[in-house]
């Protein structure tokens, strides 16, 4: 199977996924566009954002989510296909094979992260999260020597990476739910949703200028390099002070209950 083959086929699954979905019976007629409700949308979606900003664990948090979505993107499945192919001069077949094992690395984060944040805790669980991560792409921007070592580095780099990418995102997002009132959810997760997705394409222009003009090692240390700065944001918030997830009063920035505290549709 060719490239141009296997493309074709995983963009057609994506339209028979779109096919099915589209077959789900509605149980009811969607409503009418209120027009009157748009500012209150945009009004929920800035509270949302404040929200975050004035909290010091969502603060923290979104800012370092934000930085390692940027640099990973920097340095983005992409990017790490062209240096394994036209730098590491791996088939087309060892690269998908050591491109897969960051799959296996990431169920398997998953599965130990409870464990793991049980042990040393769920803010040093998401500090260790925030730099294993991105550090492994430096492994595979070092890679070098016979074919065998080349591809092993590329396998560590991503089997690591996928491990750290789930350490961190389910051990932050259980102090969120903790934190976040009822009534401040689909705002909170809004603002994270749009500020996180929407930093990625940017780090992956980025990404691409930096490799046109430094290369594409260089890049890839520069996305490891910065990824990893998102620990700073971890340092100095309470975070890294989190050991469980006891019921606490700390909903609010100000400790104060959230005058608009009520239960809303997301």
């Amino acid at each position: 199977m060719t490239a141009p083959v296997a493309v074709v086929v995983d963009a057609l699954s994506y339209a028979a996924s779109a096919f099915l979905i589209g077959r789900i019976p509605l149980g009811e007629s969607p409503p009418g566009i209120d027009e009157a409700a748009v500012p209150s949308l945009l009004r929920r979606a800035r509270e949302g954002i404040a929200f975050v900003g004035r909290h010091p664990v969502l603060r923290a948090g979104l800012c370092c989510a934000m930085t390692i979505n940027f640099f990973t993107f920097v340095a983005g499945s992409g990017l790490m296909v062209l240096f394994a192919s036209r730098v590491l001069g791996l088939s087309a077949g060892v690269v998908g094979l050591t491109l897969g094992v960051g799959s296996t690395g990431a169920f398997l984060g998953a599965i130990l992260a409870p464990r793991i944040s049980r042990r040393i805790g769920v803010g040093r669980s998401i500090v260790v999260g925030a730099v294993l991560f991105p550090a492994p792409i430096a492994i595979a921007a070092g890679a070098g020597g016979p074919l065998w070592a080349r591809a092993g580095a590329l396998a560590t780099a991503e089997f690591l990476s996928g491990v750290g990418v789930m350490l961190f995102d389910v051990n932050l997002n259980s102090p969120q739910t903790r934190v976040i009132p009822d009534g401040m959810r689909s705002r909170v997760a809004g603002a994270f949703s749009t500020i996180n997705y929407g930093i990625r394409p940017i780090g992956a222009v980025v990404g691409g200028l930096l490799a046109t003009a430094f290369g594409l090692r260089a890049t890839l240390l520069i996305g490891a390099a910065g990824g990893m700065l998102s620990l700073l944001w971890l340092l100095a918030s309470p975070i890294p002070h989190i050991h469980s997830l006891a019921p606490d009063h700390a909903a609010t920035p100000s400790g104060d209950a959230d005058p608009d505290n009520r239960p809303m549709p997301c």
